[in-house]
């Protein structure tokens, strides 16, 4: 399955930032990136990859709808798949990339959500940048509480209005986070969990960018 990879590259880089990416994401992507090189001295790169089905690709398995009509498919076993066996060669060939490099898979929102689900599933990556993960995803607090985490960090955040909704399975958001920095701490892994000011749409690309720099930190 071809893919649209946007890639920042720099050279000697420690870490290899990977992003799962919507149309919106791609609009603030550069201030982004820009946000995370003015944070951090350590070098880095950055390789969004663009998704076409959102509900479908990123999902870990099938739900019903939150809003509007599109079901919640259940493909994020074939994407991480593509990733881990096609996309993952072709940029370590392309930039030159080593077997040392640091891989931090992250993300915004579902694909945040992804993002961890990966990290329960793959032993690639070493650490996990999820803002504002749909931790409410039908099943997820069971499915974090019952398997094991690969990544040897996690960052987490949430915006402070994102739980005052009047979605009721929206709703569950602040909850469900809180109770999964309670399984890392419980689990002994590396957890920070961050709250922002405002809902889930505010200030994406910052909230994204500030989760990845506080892995590299």
């Amino acid at each position: 399955m071809d893919k649209e990879i946007i890639t920042f590259f720099n050279e000697n880089s420690e870490y290899l930032l990977i992003q799962f990416v919507d149309a919106h994401d791609i609009e603030v992507l550069e201030n982004e990136y820009r946000i995370i090189r003015e944070s951090v001295s350590v070098p880095f790169s950055l390789v969004a990859v663009r998704v076409s089905s959102w509900n479908d690709e990123l999902s870990p398995w099938a739900a019903p709808a939150v809003f509007g009509k599109q079901d919640f498919g259940s493909g994020a076993d074939e994407t991480l798949r593509i990733f881990t066996e096609e996309l993952l060669a072709k940029i370590r060939r392309d930039y030159g990339f080593g077997d040392d490099v640091r891989l931090i898979i992250g993300g915004y929102s579902l694909a945040a959500l992804f993002a961890l689900w990966c990290a329960y599933n793959s032993g690639l990556f070493y650490g996990v940048a999820a803002a504002s993960p749909s931790v409410w995803f039908n099943g997820w607090t069971d499915y974090a509480r019952a398997n094991a985490f690969k990544a040897k960090r996690v960052y987490l955040s949430l915006g402070n209005r994102e739980e005052k909704t009047r979605n009721p399975l929206m709703a569950t958001v602040g909850d469900c986070i809180r109770q999964q920095a309670r399984i890392f701490e419980e689990k002994g892994i590396p957890c920070t969990l961050e709250w922002n000011e405002g809902n889930h749409f505010r200030k994406p690309d910052l909230r994204t960018a500030k989760a990845f720099i506080s892995l590299m930190k």
